[in-house]
């Protein structure tokens, strides 16, 4: 999971690592892009929530024995991918240029952001069929089957984006069309696995008469998946809102930085969710099957392993600041200018380690009411109101953009993980006495 997780993350990282190096515009291109991403960020939300919500109940099922609730259940879950994705992709192209520039675009920035979005959206389907169903290949116990479907595609992206970019000089177009390919070869690597005989549960799509019966089994998805839905769209609410403020404090070069720093988070929280979806469907399993003792020793390792991860990078982090924004940049200026951004942004990293570990542990035991509230309460509670307040009523310009991250960690993180010791602790040792 962590290096399918790792591999999964460079799709985007490559891209904006080779974007800022295009001779000339590449400050003002890596800004650009970075105002794409709140609309990826959501397509990314859809996909979580059929992948996050599908596995864990099919997981549980096949727990209980109920293999044909199991079949049932991925196959929705990917009737859902296919028919959202189309949805998606429609609506991106048509609305794609006025939804960037309600996010904060210029017409500069335009430039580069729009044939970057419409090229990635005529890919979407790939990323979200590869990328959605990938979970349901771990959760059957092919996990080394899961990370080679990312490795081709992550692969393939990484030495196609300097060949398009720079070789034949196809810039900000080349690096959407490497995604876009990669994808499809993840995607075609995902369905040929699926639909083969190896696995014990063939993937098909729906027919006429099982999609009029999917409902019930579409809302449970759904239901179980808003909370990861819900964590991604408040995160692309959050991206938008950043961008919004620092372009009107600080101007272009700000959105560049929160660019970077988020490529950055993305990359250190990376291995965090692998550790918790990698626990999930051990989680899910044994909670199906009434193993209780199973599920508390799996959630103990989760946090063990996650803090003694958090530990690890966030003194990395504090150590090498200017090293790890050089991966993203090698503008003088815009690292300079990151540089205090960075520090304070990622000054309480430390307990992201609460917020994954209670959010997983939720997700994990189908106890979606108590999943769906904390991904609302760190993000739409804290951080999107302080993106706002701090700046504006506090007067702390760009530096409140970058305070209200760290805040949210400690009070959401300590919120969400004592909620989920005292909800799910008793409920675990009564099952075992």
């Amino acid at each position: 999971m962590l290096v399918a997780q790792i591999l999964n993350l460079l799709y985007n990282i490559v891209d904006r690592i080779y974007i800022a190096r295009i001779p000339e515009i590449g400050t003002a291109a890596l800004g650009a892009v970075g105002l794409c991403f709140p609309l990826v960020i959501l397509i990314t939300a859809f996909t979580n929530m059929y992948g996050s919500g599908g596995a864990p109940l099919f997981s549980m099922a096949r727990g209980a024995g109920r293999r044909e609730e199991a079949s049932a259940i991925q196959n929705t879950a990917f009737f859902l991918l296919v028919v959202t994705a189309v949805i998606l992709t429609v609506f991106g192209e048509v609305f794609g240029r006025p939804i960037l520039i309600a996010f904060g675009a210029s017409e500069n920035a335009l430039i580069y952001a729009m044939p970057y979005l419409r090229i990635y959206l005529l890919g979407n389907i790939f990323s979200m069929i590869a990328t959605g169903m990938n979970p349901f290949i771990t959760a059957q116990g092919y996990s080394t089957t899961a990370m080679t479907t990312v490795i081709l595609g992550a692969g393939t992206n990484i030495i196609l984006d300097p060949i398009l970019i720079f070789a034949l000089g196809m810039g900000v177009e080349g690096a959407a069309i490497a995604t876009v390919f990669s994808q499809a070869l993840s995607a075609a690597f995902v369905l040929r696995f699926l639909l083969g005989k190896k696995v014990d549960y063939r993937l098909h799509m729906l027919r006429g008469d099982e999609v009029r019966r999917c409902g019930p089994r579409a809302r449970k998805i759904m239901g179980l998946g808003m909370a990861a839905f819900i964590m991604q769209f408040t995160n692309s609410v959050v991206s938008i809102s950043c961008n919004n403020v620092l372009a009107h404090t600080g101007g272009d070069i700000y959105v560049s930085a929160m660019t970077m720093i988020n490529s950055a988070r993305q990359m250190f929280e990376t291995p965090l969710l692998a550790i918790s979806e990698g626990t999930s469907p051990i989680m899910s399993y044994n909670y199906g099957a009434r193993r209780m003792h199973n599920v508390l020793d799996a959630g103990k390792i989760m946090f063990v392993m996650s803090f003694g991860y958090c530990i690890i990078v966030w003194s990395i982090m504090r150590l090498f600041p200017m090293f790890l924004l050089g991966i993203f940049s090698s503008d003088p200026v815009l690292k300079e200018t990151a540089l205090p951004c960075f520090n304070l942004y990622f000054s309480t990293f430390i307990f992201m380690v609460f917020q994954h570990g209670g959010q997983s542990t939720f997700k994990s035991l189908g106890k979606k009411n108590h999943a769906i509230f904390f991904s609302l309460f760190r993000k739409a509670v804290i951080v999107i109101p302080l993106t706002y307040l701090l700046p504006y009523v506090f007067h702390m310009d760009t530096t409140g953009v970058f305070a209200a991250e760290p805040i949210s960690n400690v009070v959401g993180g300590l919120a969400c993980f004592i909620t989920m010791l005292r909800v799910v602790l008793p409920e675990l040792r009564e099952e075992n006495v």
